[in-house]
C-alpha cells in the first residue's frame, strides 16, 4: 500500500458538529484525516464535502472490535510515519435531574465520554509515539461552570479534563503533547433534540419526580436551546482544534466559541455561592429553599 507523506490525523465523532467541522477543516489544509463515524451514510457525506484527503472509518469508541480494525487500517496507511494527531471528540450528552437519571444511562455517559476516550488513546499511542504526535481532548466549559441538570455530561467532561492532565504529564517524556479544548455555546444538530429528549426524560420519571423537577428542568432546556441556537458555528471550535494541533508550543487548554471565556471568568472569580446564584438566575431556576415546604405524597399501601 502506498503511504501518504502528509500528516495523518484521526478525528473521532466526525459525523456532525465539532468533529465534522474539524475533519473537513484539517483535510482542506493538507492533513490526511481519518474520520470516525457511526453510520456509512455519514462517511459518504463527509467524503462528498471534503476538499482534501479524508478516509471515513466506522468507529464506535465503546466497540473494541471497531477500535482494533481502525488501528490496523491506520497503521497500514501511515507506515513508519505514524499518527500526527488524535482528536478525541466522540461523545454523548445526557441531561436531567440527577435524582431521576437511570444509573444505566449515567454509566453509558461515562463509558462513551471517558472510558471510550481512554480506549482510543491507548490503541493509538504506538502510532502517535512514532511521530511525537499530539492529542486533543474535546471537553466543555460546563466542566468549570456547571448549571443544574447537566450533571451527567459535566461529570464526564470534568473527568476528561483530569484524564488530560494526567496524560499530559505521563506522555511528556515521549514528546507527545496533550491539549484540552473547552467549547462554550456551539450550534449543532443535537440542539434540536434537546426539547424532545428532555420531555422523554420526564415522561419516564415517576409522577412524584415530575412534580418535583418538570418545570425547572424544562426551563433549563429552553434556556440551553436558545443559548446554543445563538452560539458559534462548529467551525469556530474547529479553528481552535487546528491551532491546538499545529502550533509549535500549544497551551495546555484552549477555550472556544461563544460564552466560553465569560463562563470561565465567572468560575475563576466568583465564590461558589455567587456562582450558584448566577446560574439560578440565568437559567430561571427556583430560589434556594423556595420549595422546602413542598411535600410529595407518601406512596399508598397496596389494598
Amino acid at each position: 500500500m502506498n503511504v501518504c507523506t502528509c500528516p495523518h490525523v484521526l478525528v473521532t465523532g466526525a459525523s456532525s458538529g465539532i468533529g465534522r467541522a474539524t475533519a473537513l477543516r484539517l483535510a482542506a489544509r493538507g492533513h490526511h484525516v481519518y474520520a470516525g463515524i457511526r453510520k456509512p451514510a455519514d462517511g459518504t457525506a463527509l467524503v462528498q464535502a471534503a476538499t482534501g484527503q479524508l478516509t471515513p472509518l466506522l468507529l464506535d469508541v465503546t466497540d473494541a472490535g471497531q477500535i482494533t480494525a481502525a488501528t490496523q487500517t491506520i497503521a497500514g496507511h501511515t507506515g513508519d510515519a505514524g499518527l500526527a494527531g488524535l482528536v478525541n471528540n466522540a461523545g454523548i450528552g445526557i441531561f436531567g435531574p440527577l435524582e431521576l437519571i437511570p444509573i444505566e444511562q449515567f454509566r453509558r455517559q461515562l463509558d462513551v465520554n471517558v472510558t471510550g476516550q481512554l480506549a482510543i488513546t491507548q490503541a493509538f499511542l504506538p502510532l502517535l509515539r512514532r511521530s511525537h504526535g499530539r492529542i486533543v481532548m474535546i471537553g466543555s466549559i460546563g466542566n468549570r461552570f456547571t448549571p443544574p441538570f447537566i450533571g451527567p455530561l459535566a461529570a464526564s467532561k470534568s473527568t476528561l479534563a483530569t484524564l488530560s492532565t494526567a496524560l499530559r504529564q505521563e506522555l511528556a517524556p515521549f514528546d507527545i503533547r496533550v491539549v484540552l479544548v473547552e467549547p462554550g455555546s456551539i450550534r449543532s444538530e443535537a440542539v434540536g433534540k434537546l426539547d424532545a429528549d428532555a420531555r422523554q426524560v420526564m415522561s419516564q420519571a415517576s409522577p412524584d419526580g415530575r412534580a418535583l423537577y418538570n418545570d425547572a428542568f424544562l426551563h433549563l432546556v429552553g434556556f440551553f436551546s436558545a443559548l446554543h441556537h445563538k452560539g458559534s458555528p462548529p467551525d469556530e471550535a474547529a479553528k481552535t482544534v487546528e491551532r491546538a494541533l499545529t502550533t509549535p508550543r500549544p497551551r495546555t487548554c484552549y477555550l472556544a466559541g461563544k460564552n466560553a471565556r465569560r463562563m470561565a471568568l465567572a468560575a475563576a472569580l466568583l465564590p461558589p455561592a455567587a456562582q450558584d446564584a448566577l446560574r439560578r438566575r440565568l437559567t430561571h431556576q427556583p430560589a434556594r429553599a423556595s420549595r422546602v415546604t413542598q411535600t410529595v405524597p407518601e406512596p399508598t399501601a397496596a389494598q
